[in-house]
Order: structure tokens, then sequence, then C-alpha cells
């Protein structure tokens, strides 16, 4: 089932996140944030744009979306953000988690939705590939970790064609009161 986040996945999301940190330069934070933090990072974000769970009787994976910049002529573009569990990658949980997460972006309005990802990693690269993103640059020796200098690679998804004059972006909680969020939920 995919559903908001909530503070009692923080725990969870924590988890899934630690090896990450700890173990990987897939994310350049040096300390993995505890349970605390977390639900403070997903409040923050749930202010602005959904953070899913995939919860099968407990949290698999999470995804979520947060501004691009902070300067108003961004407002219509998002970073996202995608995290499995170790034993639940490739089993379709992260396209399914985002399949749903563009869907519920689209009905807020957004235009453009961006993912950095640390490179090498071919399996981050290919999911995003496969769902349509397009490599837009890549930011060489941005970032050192574990012992070792590594590029960031940027890529964009057009979430629906750009207009002239974009309408004003909906908040989540006016696209809840949809069947469109419903659908966009249960993959249909």
């Amino acid at each position: 089932m995919i559903r908001l986040a909530t503070p009692a996945d923080a725990h969870a999301m924590a988890e899934i996140y630690r090896p990450i940190v700890a173990d990987t330069a897939i994310s350049f934070e040096l300390e993995p944030p505890g349970t605390a933090e977390m639900e403070r990072r997903r409040a923050s974000a749930s202010a602005f744009a959904p953070w899913l769970v995939l919860d099968d009787g407990g949290v698999l994976g999470y995804a979520y979306a947060s501004r691009h910049r902070e300067r108003a002529a961004y407002q219509w573009c998002v970073d996202v953000t995608i995290y499995v569990g170790g034993h639940h990658r490739r089993h379709g949980i992260g396209r399914t988690l985002y399949t749903a997460l563009f869907e519920l972006l689209r009905l807020q309005g957004f235009y453009a939705a961006h993912a950095g990802i640390t490179l090498p990693n071919a399996g981050s690269v290919g999911l995003h590939e496969s769902l349509g993103f397009r490599l837009v640059g890549v930011y060489p020796a941005v970032g050192y970790k574990l012992g070792a200098w590594h590029d960031v690679g940027w890529w964009q998804l057009q979430l629906r064609e750009r207009t002239v004059a974009p309408r004003p972006l909906r908040t989540v909680a006016e696209i809840q009161a949809t069947e469109e969020w419903t659908a966009a939920l249960h993959g249909r």
C-alpha cells in the first residue's frame, strides 16, 4: 500500500537510510540522521509536496519531493528522492513509489522533477532513465566521502508541457480531496 508517511514511519525511514549514509557515497551526509531528525525532515517536506511510503506490513521504501531552489521562479520544479530498504531493491518498489509521486506532483501543478545521483550508480541511473529522466549535467568531483571525490549527475523529468504563464501550485491538502489522488496512490 502506498500512502503518505506519518510520524510513526520516521524510525523505519531512518533505518532504511542509515546504511546508505554510513556505508556508501550515495548520500553525501556523513552521519545518519536519527528518528527525530527524519521526522523533522518529513514534516518539513510534507508541507510542500507528498512524502510517500510503501507499506507492506512495514515500510519497505519511501519517496518524496522537495523545493528545487528557494528563489520564486523555481517554484514549479522539485527535486525528488527515493530510498528502498536493502532487501527490497529490484522488486519494483522504487518504480511504484515514483510513479505515484509523479502523478501527485502533476496534480499539484509542478512542471519538472530533478534527481541528483552520485556517480557511478547504475541502479539509480537505470531506474530514473527508465521513468523518462534525461541527463542534464554532471558536477565533477563535487563531494568527498569515503576517501574519494565523487561526481554527481543531474537528471530531469518533464512532468507536463511548459506553458507561458503557469498556474499557481495546489497544496497537498487540496489534491487529497480529489479522486485523482486516490487513483494515483492505487496505480490507476
